[in-house]
């Protein structure tokens, strides 16, 4: 009789021992696999950045990149004659070491919001001294720098990722330029000694 109580108890433990190293294990498949799924999953928007040397000025352009997706941007998502923080998340910003002369109007060196008022047949180019916000939820005009229009550039191949660009022309001149969906957007600068 003790024998067989011994060999009972012998039983239960190995069984319940094999139970919880199973349990163990699911959890730790569980475990793995979300982390699989997290890794996976891609960012729609991812953060950027872009930056040159023209001369002996730097200039920055930090941004989030969101995606076309299959929508009409401008004019759709983004309604025209509304200020755009001209990028995902939180506003562009662009900085400069240098002066920059823009449309016959300075932009003293420093760190800007770099906002825009898309429409079909020209845009309005904002530089704000508010660089550091959500969106354009604390934009406001009276902390515009410098503003100006240019005439958007047509393309007939889709840009899927909004992309920044600075491209330099010559060691005192550069180009400043933004492409999403099929719309193009450039402007010249010059840096002022």
């Amino acid at each position: 009789m003790k024998a067989l109580t011994l060999i009972l108890i012998f039983s239960i433990l190995l069984v319940s021992c094999k139970n919880a190293e199973h349990e163990k294990e699911k959890t730790h498949q569980h475990k793995t696999e979300h982390k699989k799924e997290t890794s996976k999953k891609k960012t729609l928007s991812p953060h950027t950045s872009t930056m040159a040397m023209i001369g002996n000025a730097h200039i920055h352009i930090d941004y989030s990149s969101p995606g076309v997706r299959d929508r009409i941007i401008f004019g759709g998502l983004l309604a025209y004659d509304q200020v755009w923080q001209s990028g995902a998340h939180m506003a562009t910003w662009i900085e400069t070491n240098k002066d920059l002369q823009i449309e016959g109007k300075t932009l003293p060196a420093g760190k800007y919001g770099f906002f825009t008022i898309p429409s079909k047949d020209e845009w309005i180019i904002i530089f704000n001294s508010n660089w550091e916000q959500h969106g354009k939820d604390e934009y406001d005009e009276k902390d515009d720098v410098i503003r100006f229009k240019v005439k958007p550039i047509f393309s007939e191949k889709i840009k899927e990722h909004l992309e920044y660009k600075v491209n330099e022309v010559d060691d005192t001149n550069g180009t400043i330029s933004l492409a999403w969906e099929k719309v193009i957007i450039k402007f010249p600068f010059s840096i002022e000694n």
